[in-house]
């Protein structure tokens, strides 16, 4: 599923602090499936070092109008660099760059190539607060875009100067999503809404300690990442975990205990198409849960446990057309137990994974997966990453859907 394979992206930096997640953006955009070259001003150099870049980007990375080879001066082609690509993505570009490419002005090699460019250009600002809300800054926006060239808004929140506000260079993947988006208009996921529950539940036995498990969240949160990648609007419900995720198609809402998860599946279930348990829900919680910690006072504690709700019998039971895809974590009688679950609760597919698989499994990378659809075919997968997972159950959800 490389949904920028084989595209041309040229990313120019300009001298920015928020030069220091380009690096992380490189990646993310060829992750993605596309090539990268990377131009910078003078400046950028700065923040983030050419051999970075040309490391991620495996091309070397221009910042001058030319170069010298044994003492022969040999010329970095600006023409031919924007004709070599499909998009150029200008980021960080701070205020002064914004002026420099709204009024024509050509003295560095990053400008010249944005002058030159035939393709479609998408720019991210960044820059302080103040600065991003000064009405000469704002003029030189619009007449940025007024050209044709695609701005990127600035994300809130922290700021280099210590002050908080608008002004902050998008995340990478939050570039790469917008990037996804416009190279990609009839994604299969467009216009569909997707819900993922990912993590562990804690279920408290006192103030201080709960029954929990070793989920980690990994698989959730890749599931939702690709989902959004597809074009889906993602609902990520999570229990504990220390997983995290920017993009602007995913809204995770943060749960603790089963019943928690529950209250926060049924708000949305309804008005789903995709509904993909991957949470390791608690089976059991404490009957009582004590309003003070426990003291060891005796060598033996017993603690009554009762049932958590089943949330994906309840999704079962409640299907309306949605598609139920559940998860199964086994340590014996694998491909039995799964079948038996697939039916049991009214899935459209399971997946299976065995704790008798190295690298399978909780709080690891990788994962080793069994696909098995409601009509009983099975699907077997090697080890892969969480996001090859990811990108595995995916593929067969719209096989099965098509």
């Amino acid at each position: 599923m490389s949904l920028l394979g084989g595209k041309k992206i040229l990313l120019g930096i300009s001298g920015g602090i928020a030069a220091y997640k380009t690096p992380l953006l490189v990646r993310e955009l060829i992750k993605n499936g596309a090539q990268v070259r990377v131009v910078m001003t003078p400046a950028a150099k700065d923040f983030v070092t050419p051999l970075t870049l040309s490391t991620l980007s495996k091309n070397p990375v221009l910042s001058s109008f030319s170069a010298t080879d044994q003492d022969n001066p040999l010329w970095n082609d600006h023409v031919e660099l924007g004709l070599w690509a499909d998009l150029m993505l200008i980021a960080p570009a701070t205020s002064n760059t914004l002026s420099a490419m709204a009024h024509g002005r050509c003295n560095n090699l990053l400008l010249a190539v944005y002058l030159s460019a035939k393709c479609p250009i998408f720019i991210a600002p960044a820059m302080d607060l103040d600065m991003f809300a000064h009405p000469a800054n704002k003029k030189n926006i619009e007449i940025l875009s007024s050209c044709g060239n695609s701005i990127l808004p600035v994300g809130e929140g922290f700021l280099a100067s210590g002050l908080e506000g608008k002004g902050r260079m998008l995340e990478p993947d939050q570039i790469t999503s917008y990037i996804i988006d416009f190279f990609n208009p009839n994604l299969p996921l467009k216009g569909k809404r997707v819900l993922i529950t990912a993590g562990p539940t804690f279920e408290a036995i006192d103030p201080v300690r709960f029954i929990g498990n070793h989920a980690s969240g990994k698989m959730g949160f890749a599931l939702a990442e690709v989902a959004a990648n597809l074009g889906a609007k993602v609902t990520l419900v999570s229990g504990p975990t220390s997983e995290r995720t920017n993009h602007p198609h995913i809204n995770v809402k943060a749960v603790v205990s089963a019943s928690e998860m529950f209250e926060a599946v049924k708000d949305v279930y309804d008005n789903v198409h995709i509904a993909i348990g991957a949470a390791a829900v608690a089976d059991y919680k404490p009957e009582v849960k004590e309003k003070h910690k426990i003291k060891k006072k005796s060598d033996h504690l017993a603690i009554n446990l009762v049932p958590t709700k089943d949330i994906l019998a309840y999704m079962g039971e409640h299907k309306k057309g949605q598609y139920l895809l559940g998860f199964a974590l086994e340590t014996q009688n694998e491909l039995e137990n799964a079948l038996e679950k697939l039916q049991r609760k009214n899935l459209d597919g399971i997946v299976l994974n065995s704790m008798q698989d190295k690298g399978a499994g909780f709080s690891v990378s990788t994962n080793k997966i069994t696909f098995i659809h409601s009509d009983k075919s099975i699907h077997n997968f090697p080890l892969q990453s969480k996001w090859a997972c990811a990108e595995t159950i995916f593929d067969q959800i719209l096989t099965y859907d098509s």
